[in-house]
C-alpha cells in the first residue's frame, strides 16, 4: 500500500514569469493536446523504458545547478539560486540529501516542503534539484509492500537502517534484485499501442500484475520473450514507426499529480469485501471507488 501526505495530492500550478501572482494550472507534461490515452491501471500500470530513473521532465536543467537555504522553519525550506528550478521538482536539501518538493518560486527563490526532519539544517545548506517532478515507480513488487509517504519501502529501508527510519535514506522503490516470471501475452510482429497487454505477472496468489505498453507509445513488437527477469530487464522491443527499438522493461516511474490516461471509465459495481463485517457492512466500498 502507499500513503501519500496531503501535500502531494494539492493541485500542480506554473507560475509564468510574466506577472506576479498569475497561477495557472500546469498541463499534463506526458499527454499532447487532444490525444487519447489508453488505460494503464490498476495494480501496476504499464512496462517502462530501460531506464526507469527517466521521469519526463518540464525543463531542461544543468545537472550541477543547485541553491543555498536561507531560512528554515521546521519542515519548510527557503532556497535561494533556483532560477532555473519550476514549482513541484523534486529537490535534495542539505548534506543527508532530505527530499523536499518546491511549491512556490518567486524570483530565484524557492519555498519547499521538505518530507523528512530537517533539525539540524540551517542556513548555507546546498540545495539541489533534480528537474523533475515527484514519481512513483509501477511495476511488479508494488502490491506485496509497504511504503512511507514518499514510495520508500519500509522492509527495505528496515534492513539497512534497521526499526527507524533514517534521515535521507535512499531505496529503491521495487527490488531490483528479485526475479518475476514473465508470461508473454504479445508475440513478434504484433501491432500494439499504448494500454496493451505485453504480458502478466503473478504478483501475489490473488493479483495479476498486467505488463502494459507505455502510454504514449505505439508500434511493432520486435522480439518478446517469457522467463524470468529483474524489473530492469528488458522483456520486450518495440519498433516504433520511425523504425527506432525501444527496449522495454517491468516497471515505469509515473509523476503522482499526473493521472493515468485511460479511453474510457467504468462506474464501479463490484463491492470490495474486506472480510470484517462492520467495515463490509456499515462502511462498504466498491472496487474502484474510494472511501
Amino acid at each position: 500500500m502507499i500513503l501519500f501526505p496531503a501535500a502531494l495530492r494539492r493541485k500542480s500550478y506554473k507560475v509564468y514569469r510574466g506577472g506576479r501572482g498569475r497561477l495557472r494550472p500546469r498541463a499534463n507534461p506526458l499527454r499532447r493536446p487532444g490525444e487519447e490515452g489508453q488505460q494503464c491501471g490498476a495494480p501496476g500500470g504499464c512496462a517502462g523504458t530501460a531506464d526507469p530513473e527517466l521521469v519526463p521532465t518540464r525543463k531542461k536543467v544543468r545537472a550541477d545547478l543547485s541553491g543555498k537555504v536561507i531560512k528554515v522553519s521546521g519542515p519548510l525550506v527557503v532556497a535561494a539560486g533556483l532560477s532555473g528550478a519550476n514549482m513541484a521538482d523534486v529537490v535534495r536539501v542539505g548534506e543527508h540529501r532530505l527530499i523536499g518538493e518546491i511549491l512556490t518560486m518567486s524570483g530565484d527563490s524557492a519555498s519547499i516542503q521538505v518530507y523528512e526532519e530537517t533539525s539540524g539544517l540551517g542556513p548555507g545548506a546546498v540545495v539541489e534539484t533534480t528537474g523533475a517532478p515527484l514519481s512513483v515507480e509501477l511495476g511488479p513488487g508494488l502490491i506485496e509492500n509497504i511504503y512511507d509517504g514518499i514510495q520508500r519501502p519500509l522492509e527495505g529501508i528496515m534492513k539497512i537502517a534497521g526499526s527507524n527510519i533514517t534521515r535521507g535514506v535512499q531505496v529503491p522503490a521495487l527490488d531490483r534484485e528479485k526475479k518475476w516470471d514473465f508470461v508473454a501475452a504479445a508475440k513478434p510482429g504484433d501491432q500494439v499501442a499504448g494500454g496493451d497487454v505485453l504480458g502478466t505477472v503473478q504478483e501475489t496468489s490473488s493479483v495479476l500484475h498486467k505488463i502494459m505498453v507505455p502510454p504514449r507509445m505505439k508500434g511493432t513488437v520486435k522480439s518478446i520473450q517469457s522467463g524470468s527477469f529483474t524489473v530492469l530487464d528488458t522483456v520486450a522491443v518495440l519498433t516504433d514507426e520511425k523504425g527506432e527499438d525501444h527496449p522495454l522493461t517491468m516497471v515505469q516511474k509515473w509523476p503522482v499529480r499526473v493521472g493515468r490516461p485511460y479511453k474510457q471509465k467504468y462506474a464501479p459495481n463490484t463491492p470490495l469485501l474486506s472480510g470484517q463485517r462492520i467495515v463490509d457492512a456499515l462502511f462498504p466500498v466498491a472496487k474502484g471507488g474510494t472511501a
